[in-house]
């Protein structure tokens, strides 16, 4: 029976080696760029022979195609090799209260269309998105048939396991069987994630954090958040609340009360963290100390360039900040804390260099602290970057 079986599994053999082979060479034309065969061969370990045989199935599949030449060799200049842009187009979405950002890219990730609308007036989620999609598809002229991946970064709790925006103030409408609703009316899979779970996917691609697998991104802006990126992947927990640090108990504050008493509206008193830094307190306490603006981020800014007037706002908002992370790092010490949002980013080397020296002031663990450097929208970069990997992931293996 072992012979008969042996003999059974040996015709399948040969097609997995192919299949093993234009997956690598793929993955490498997708993260390194055009290649020649030569390159693609000594990269992957395979033989002209393999490689010219690999590439030659992946332009029957329209996946690969000859973008020009290199030189500098003996002989006939080398064909170059690249990964055909339309052969997928993902979309990444930002929905907040008052706009729906959509982004459509091409396999590379380069952005080929961005819009925005205004989801007020609209109870049911789903037509707004499907009409954004549809929007942004029009203007990059994209069939919507070609998306290989559709991310969606909203604020709140999103279940790991069911999809479903689970708990969020800001997006009322965002209930149980949206994750489904959504999917169905696309007629595609679609993937709800926590907004700053995105920008943390973002900053570790093309940010701060780029290449670092163990880090922590602060986000501070109208509501406050945190991701948790642990060997180069996402923790979640169990329910999805893994990084709502909002709600951490702290010293001298009144712990969250009735967090579901006001639909749609976010506990900027209702104690936890999320009383001392949020975007709103801190616009007023900026006031307190002399530093009133059109926002929070602007405030803080303005207080940066003060210099030494702007001191003490900067060191009431640092301590807070350090609360929140100090809990953070003596349970994970991730090493790197990137702030990021609103007043995150707004702070720059001024307010990170005093969060770090606040952490180390109450507790044994001293994390580097720096700011954002995303230049880009973090959260509908991370959604690109995330709608990416499930369209490559979907090439590979189709």
């Amino acid at each position: 029976m072992t012979v008969g079986y042996s003999v059974e599994r040996r015709p399948g053999v040969p097609r997995l080696l192919r299949e093993i082979n234009d997956r690598a060479a793929l993955d490498l034309l997708l993260a390194t760029g055009p290649m020649t065969r030569g390159q693609i061969g000594d990269l992957t370990g395979l033989s002209k022979v393999t490689a010219s045989q690999t590439l030659s199935r992946l332009e029957e599949r329209g996946l690969v195609e000859v973008v020009g030449t290199q030189g500098g060799g003996r002989g006939p200049n080398a064909a170059l090799y690249s990964v055909v842009s339309s052969s997928a187009f993902v979309a990444g979405l930002e929905v907040g209260p008052e706009l729906i950002s959509t982004v459509i890219a091409d396999i590379h990730g380069r952005t080929i269309a961005e819009v925005s609308v205004d989801p007020n007036g609209h109870d049911d989620p789903v037509p707004v998105v499907h009409g954004a999609i549809v929007k942004a598809c029009r203007s990059a002229k994209v069939s919507l048939a070609k998306l290989r991946g559709v991310v969606i970064g909203t604020p709140g709790v999103v279940d790991p396991r069911s999809g479903d925006v689970r708990f969020s103030f800001d997006l009322p409408g965002w209930h149980e069987g949206i994750h489904e609703a959504l999917a169905g009316d696309l007629k595609r899979e679609v993937t709800i994630e926590n907004d700053v779970n995105l920008a943390a996917i973002a900053e570790r691609s093309d940010g701060a954090a780029q290449g670092i697998d163990d880090f922590v991104l602060l986000w501070a802006s109208r509501g406050l958040g945190l991701a948790v990126m642990l060997g180069g992947k996402l923790h979640r927990g169990r329910s999805g609340s893994a990084g709502e640090i909002g709600y951490l108990a702290v010293p001298g504050v009144p712990l969250p009360q009735d967090i579901h008493a006001v639909p749609g509206r976010l506990p900027t008193l209702a104690g936890g963290l999320q009383s001392l830094v949020s975007a709103e307190v801190v616009a007023e306490l900026a006031k307190g100390y002399g530093f009133a603006a059109a926002s929070a981020g602007e405030a803080v800014r303005v207080a940066v360039a003060a210099g030494e007037r702007g001191d003490p706002l900067l060191d009431e908002l640092a301590h807070r900040l350090a609360l929140g992370v100090a809990a953070v790092c003596v349970i994970l010490d991730p090493g790197l804390v990137v702030l990021a949002g609103e007043v995150g980013h707004a702070g720059g080397a001024a307010l990170t260099t005093r969060v770090e020296e606040a952490v180390a002031r109450i507790c044994p663990v001293r994390p580097q602290v720096v700011t954002s450097t995303m230049e880009q929208n973090p959260v509908l970069r991370g959604a690109v970057l995330a709608a990416l990997d499930q369209a490559r992931e979907e090439l590979l293996s189709s």
